[in-house]
């Protein structure tokens, strides 16, 4: 039996309330179960140097936790002088895994850069980042599109992303952190609307894991990226 009493194959109640912030050109929050993440994008109309004359758009992202989004508080990085290996991590997988769903051309010679903000965390804080952050990136292209800043969409596909692994001998879906804290093998699955994988990361905690647990991994991980993919679609229908 899981702490929360799921089903292995049950997602976390998710939630996506769009528009949250009142400036920036798409926003989310978007709760999965206990972890709470505002993600934010920005338009900017210049791109890295490397980039320039190029005619091609970039995506990148930020990635941060608030002080008491965990059990005890955490000091802000910015008041220790630098991020963390961990959240830069973090923030370059949000950012290549938003650019796989990115029509650079299309996007033209511009800048969204995302924000996520980790509110409260309970386990799958950077999945939950994926998937608000492209709700947002959705949002913000919307605004182009309506002001003809850009003609042709640039968004190919949905992308969300989801935490699966082997607790108490057995593969499930979506960990919370009492799951994730003790799982024997823990991977996250980053994917599109159509099934195509974008990265996954993986990884034994204790005894190395089979051929077959990861392929039981992968089935849970396509129901669940679905299962967002949906929550997707009504935010910014």
């Amino acid at each position: 039996m899981r702490p929360s009493g799921r089903q292995v194959s049950d997602m976390r109640e998710i939630s996506i309330e769009p528009g949250v912030m009142k400036h920036a050109e798409g926003s989310c929050l978007i709760k999965m179960g206990e972890t709470h993440v505002l993600c934010s994008a920005s338009v900017e109309q210049r791109v890295p140097p490397f980039l320039r004359n190029s005619g091609l758009g970039w995506v990148t992202a930020e990635y941060g936790m608030l002080p008491r989004a965990t059990h005890t508080r955490g000091r802000r990085e910015a008041a220790q002088g630098k991020q963390s290996g961990r959240t830069q991590e973090i923030q370059r997988l949000i950012g290549r895994s938003l650019r796989a769903g990115v029509d650079r051309v299309a996007l033209g010679e511009r800048q969204i850069s995302i924000d996520c903000d980790v509110i409260q965390a309970d386990g799958g804080t950077r999945c939950a980042s994926i998937t608000g952050a492209w709700v947002a990136l959705r949002l913000a292209v919307n605004k182009l599109m309506k002001a003809g800043d850009v003609i042709s969409d640039p968004l190919v596909d949905h992308v969300a992303a989801v935490s699966c692994g082997i607790y108490a001998g057995q593969p499930v879906l979506d960990l919370d952190y009492a799951e994730d804290s003790e799982a024997g093998t823990d991977a996250n699955f980053v994917m599109t609307g159509s099934g195509g994988l974008i990265e996954v990361q993986g990884s034994a905690e204790g005894a190395p894991f089979s051929r077959d647990a990861l392929n039981a991994l992968m089935d849970l991980a396509e129901k669940g990226v679905a299962d967002l993919v949906i929550a997707q679609k009504a935010a910014t229908s």
